[in-house]
């Protein structure tokens, strides 16, 4: 019977390699199937999830996704957003009411970018509360998702910019917040007191706040268009050019 060859050390450094390499082939493969299983828990396991997922996947599929992520919630029913759930572009708005910067933003830039591209389909805006500034900070949000509860949430920041000072800290009294909403119109202010009194909307501005600090942003104004990062109240020309750009189907900054 013929003897088998001994294996040599090439022989015995070819099989390592191959023995390697399908390692490597097979962890490759369950990283692929952990990653597709895995990525929507409840996509496969709520029915109404998976048929509401393809229209946030189709509204983002022209635009790329910077380093944050996708951000965006496409609620439909959200009173702190403005513009299509199926917006090709979502601009996330990390914002305090006692900022000077963001009231400047609020006045200068927004108006442009909901006559230009919110009015149009193109992009979708999404409020974050960010009061890094004090109680009365988390006061003003409570109050904005006070006025937000009657579908007023809007007309109240508008109010509350309109007013800021041009430097410093504005101050948001609750003598201050109730005229607001008045001026915002939100049409029962009785309730409005008694809402922005509470501690009910705690939970959803501290969500917020720990999303923030989370993706390590570091004061306010601060955005995300796409998961493309932008710090500040830029010139409204940073912004226009940066939709233009997501709309089109490239990156954000080209």
């Amino acid at each position: 019977m013929p003897e088998t060859p001994p294996i040599t050390k090439p022989r015995r450094r070819d099989l390592t390699l191959l023995g390697l390499a399908v390692l490597l082939a097979i962890g490759l493969v369950v990283v692929l199937v952990v990653r597709q299983g895995g990525s929507d828990p409840e996509a496969s396991s709520s029915p109404a999830s998976a048929m509401s997922a393809p229209s946030a996947a189709e509204a983002s599929a022209t635009a790329p996704i910077g380093p944050l992520g996708d951000l965006a919630r496409r609620q439909a029913d959200d009173p702190m957003a403005l513009g299509s759930p199926t917006a090709p572009v979502v601009l996330i708005e990390f914002a305090d009411f006692r900022c000077p910067f963001c009231a400047q933003f609020g006045r200068d830039t927004k108006p442009v970018l909901i006559d230009r591209y919110v009015n149009k389909g193109v992009l979708r805006i999404e409020w974050r509360d960010m009061p890094i500034f004090g109680p009365e900070s988390m006061s003003a949000a409570r109050a904005a998702r006070a006025a937000a509860a009657q579908g007023r949430f809007w007309e109240f920041v508008t109010a509350v910019y309109d007013k800021a000072p041009a430097r410093g800290r504005a101050t948001l009294t609750t003598e201050a917040l109730r005229g607001f909403a008045a001026t915002a119109g939100v049409p029962d202010l009785a309730r409005f007191d008694v809402d922005a009194a509470s501690v009910d909307f705690d939970d959803a501005i501290n969500a917020d706040l720990q999303e923030a600090q989370s993706l390590g942003i570091p004061s306010t104004p601060a955005f995300s268009l796409n998961g493309e990062p932008v710090l500040g109240a830029q010139p409204t020309d940073v912004f226009t050019a940066m939709i233009d750009n997501l709309a089109a189907g490239g990156p954000a900054n080209s």
